[in-house]
């Protein structure tokens, strides 16, 4: 009895680190605890550890970076967090400052190490993390090209999936699919066939409704409600400069705007800084593609960046595009330049 005591003591101090105020989790507890979707899942280590693998779905703020702080004020106070390191030992310190500052704090024990000696699922795909006005957590994980995944309260949405840029066997099978047109780094029936389950929603335009022989149709200017009341709106996507026109013509794709408790997500799909543009409203994430000829130039990336005045915007579907100018041509919108040829 007196040994049973002693380690259910031990148990408790582990699970409540001494006169701290955030919780230490095992693996198996802290997989748990984050398979919801409504914990905001951070990982601690450095950018050269996170991009050689890390927890589907976590952000990543380095502990030892000097602006950690100030990074992490993006991540509301009323959303919990879930951190972890290489051990446990940075994620430890970072849940002490930041369960100080106000912060609902779960840590993993052991860290990515112990994580990984169970055979859990990694990954190397970045992922950038925006919340809701009700504070839900919405990771996007940037797969390559025009490939993304979403997850919110554990829907998953992936979006024009294609098994070249990225494995879809990696990813659990998705509620919805959207996808924007027929052309093959958009459009791939095996990535489809991978990622679709039984209840899983395929939404396209007409055409590539029609070469798949199933799915639901949206044309441009079409609206439907997704499950957690998420609202979906297809906007036009095409090519407008002479010469050009036959890539993406009027009328034909789609791009895509979500909108998930208030936050609102363009996808913007293949297209030209095109005049119906004007018509998006408090747009909070933008996805835009710089792929001269087939899409924009830089000059009408700024340009539809200035028209739809993200809040941040990430260019995608960029190719061999020199983007390293857009920040400074854009210096009132978070730009995020990442790895999405």
């Amino acid at each position: 009895m007196k040994t049973i005591r002693i380690m259910s003591l031990l148990s408790l101090l582990g699970l409540f680190a001494c006169g701290s105020g955030y919780k230490n989790l095992n693996t198996e507890d802290f997989a748990n605890a984050i398979s919801d979707g409504s914990i905001a899942l951070v990982d601690v280590r450095t950018p050269d550890e996170y991009a050689a693998g890390h927890l589907p779905g976590a952000a990543n703020c380095d502990w030892n970076a000097t602006d950690f702080m100030e990074k992490m004020q993006a991540f509301p106070k009323d959303t919990p967090l879930a951190v972890y390191c290489r051990s446990g030992k940075r994620s430890a310190a970072a849940a002490e400052k930041l369960s100080k500052a106000g912060y609902t704090v779960t840590n993993m024990l052991g860290g990515y190490m112990a994580w990984t000696e169970e055979n859990r699922p990694v990954t190397q795909y970045a992922v950038e993390t925006f919340f809701t006005a009700g504070g839900k957590p919405v990771a996007i994980t940037l797969i390559k090209h025009g490939t993304l995944a979403l997850n919110y309260k554990g829907l998953s949405i992936h979006v024009d999936p294609v098994s070249g840029y990225g494995k879809p066997t990696e990813f659990p099978k998705a509620d919805i699919i959207l996808v924007t047109h027929e052309h093959g780094d958009h459009f791939d029936k095996e990535a489809i066939g991978i990622l679709s389950g039984e209840k899983t929603m395929l939404v396209t335009n007409a055409r590539c409704a029609e070469m798949l022989g199933y799915g639901t149709v949206m044309a441009n200017g079409d609206s439907i409600g997704l499950p957690e009341n998420i609202g979906l709106e297809a906007v036009p996507a095409y090519n407008y400069t002479e010469g050009r026109t036959m890539f993406h013509p009027q009328g034909r794709d789609n791009g895509f705007v979500l909108t998930i408790d208030g936050l609102k997500i363009y996808i913007a799909g293949d297209t030209e800084d095109i005049p119906e543009m004007a018509g998006l409203k408090d747009i909070d994430v933008a996805f835009l593609p710089v792929n001269q000829p087939y899409t924009m130039t830089v000059e009408q990336c700024v340009n539809a960046a200035k028209v739809i005045s993200p809040k941040v915007l990430i260019p995608y579907h960029f190719s061999q595009t020199d983007l390293s100018a857009l920040p400074e041509l854009l210096p009132g919108t978070d730009v995020r330049l990442r790895d999405m040829q």
